[in-house]
């Protein structure tokens, strides 16, 4: 079998049960660690990302692995899984759905495949760089919209005083229709999908990343840095329409 259509395969039947680990602790008491970067974590951080690890190495026991909570196994193989077992851990512990799993494949440092999974609402979003699944069902996103009618998503505001010059996010918020802070994959799942229209992150990890490249490719859509870069080596995302990547990124830089 074709390495990707196995390695999709192997995600599907994986999430079932990562579903059952994730949600026995959604919405109930449980201990919530602060890690050094200052994030939280949770045992369903740990949980999720133990489960998932295990199952690769019993599945794919040449391919190396990264995760957010665990660190590597096997970093010089060829193919690796990336994973992040809770992306949007804070919206997790305020006990709002908007929070997923990021799988990642890559092949030689490229994401090959990658999978945004919304345990709340048992959704499964499918990419290969080629073509995009929700659940089963192709999905393009919109090869134009003017900026003006657009919906400009990040995770946090505060972020941008942080990482990059907020001043081009603010000129952005003001050329667009509507901004939200609908964050973390959730965002990049709806861009996606069509119901939003530019998603940017200024500061994003690895595991972050890797899993929304053959996401967004897939579906027709654009992925970058900050700078209209190449995302895989960048330290932030601009996730967007086809049609306004050039202005999004001529607005946030100028």
């Amino acid at each position: 079998m074709d390495i990707i259509k196995h390695s999709e395969k192997f995600i599907l039947d994986t999430l079932p049960a990562l579903r059952e680990i994730i949600l026995k602790y959604y919405q109930t008491p449980y201990d919530i660690e602060i890690k050094t970067d200052n994030s939280p974590v949770t045992i369903a951080d740990r949980e999720a990302e133990n489960y998932i690890k295990e199952q690769i190495m019993k599945t794919f026991p040449d391919h190396g692995i990264i995760g957010e909570e665990s660190g590597t196994y096997k970093i010089d193989a060829e193919y690796r899984w990336i994973v992040d077992p809770i992306d949007g851990t804070k919206s997790f512990i305020s006990n709002t759905p908007l929070f997923g799993t990021l799988i990642a494949l890559t092949l030689n440092n490229k994401p090959v495949l990658g999978c945004i999974y919304l345990p709340v609402s048992n959704d499964v979003l499918i990419g290969d760089n080629q073509q995009t699944r929700l659940n089963g069902n192709t999905v393009l996103m919109p090869e134009k919209i003017s900026l003006d009618k657009s919906i400009v998503l990040t995770t946090d505001y505060k972020d941008f005083s942080k990482f990059k010059p907020r001043s081009g996010f603010d000129r952005l918020m003001s050329a667009c229709r509507l901004s939200r802070t609908w964050g973390d994959c959730f965002g990049y799942y709806l861009v996606t999908t069509g119901k939003a229209h530019v998603m940017i992150d200024p500061a994003m990890s690895v595991w972050d990343k890797m899993a929304l490249i053959p996401i967004i490719n897939g579906a027709g859509g654009v992925i970058t840095d900050f700078y209209g870069n190449p995302p895989e080596a960048g330290d932030s995302i601009v996730a967007c329409v086809k049609g306004i990547h050039k202005e999004v990124i001529e607005i946030l830089n100028s």
